[in-house]
């Protein structure tokens, strides 16, 4: 895994050791909010910007199907 979002204000999934946040996204669907971290070694903001706007269309995905957004996703690298 080098890339995760994690859902902010959750309390069962902890920040990666080794890992640094590169943004935050939010859902336009319900509002939550998720930070996008990436590993240290091979962190990229360009990068990170795709996986944004991945994780955009995914949540709202997601709200299509009436599912709940997990705490923790994985992102493409």
């Amino acid at each position: 895994m080098n890339a995760v979002a994690i859902k902010k204000g959750q309390l069962e999934v902890a920040a990666p050791v080794g890992f640094k946040t590169m943004g935050t996204v939010r859902c336009e669907g319900c509002g939550e909010e998720f930070f996008i971290w990436h590993q240290n070694e091979i962190a990229s903001s360009v990068v990170a910007e795709r996986q944004a706007h991945w994780l955009e269309k995914a949540l709202a995905y997601e709200h299509e199907r009436d599912q709940k957004h997990p705490d923790r996703i994985e992102l493409p690298e």
